[in-house]
């Protein structure tokens, strides 16, 4: 992850914003955000990988970002990821796939989504 003032700031809004979260394996929703930014390689991805749930899992909205000074490539990407849930799945990754930035950030996050690993046990909810 490219750490830059940008990077930090979002890394503190993805900590408090995600802050007493859980995945399904019962750890810090956070990490996930976190190990998605670790494997971007810009200050754009990485601050959209922080960012990539805040607005579908938090109270934050995309005008909150827009005031904490982030910019409109970074908004526009984090639209692209959230999925509203009216919208059908492979209609929201089509246009997922028209952004460079979204792209990268959501292969990142479905692979690490898709990592078996992180569970000490599997049930069939989890893909066994």
């Amino acid at each position: 992850m490219v750490y830059t003032p940008m990077t930090k700031k979002a890394m503190k809004l993805c900590y408090e914003a995600h802050h007493g979260q859980t995945d399904k394996t019962g750890l810090p929703y956070v990490f996930h955000p976190f190990h998605v930014a670790e494997q971007m390689t810009d200050e754009i991805t990485a601050t959209v990988a922080l960012l990539h749930d805040v607005v579908e899992d938090t109270p934050w909205t995309f005008d909150g970002l827009r005031r904490e000074g982030f910019s409109e490539e970074v908004i526009d990407a984090l639209v692209l990821l959230t999925h509203d849930p009216a919208v059908p799945y492979f209609e929201y990754i089509r246009k997922i796939r028209t952004n460079p930035t979204a792209r990268t950030v959501k292969l990142a996050d479905l692979a690490h989504n898709s990592d078996l690993s992180r569970f000490d046990q599997m049930t069939e909810y989890d893909g066994i």
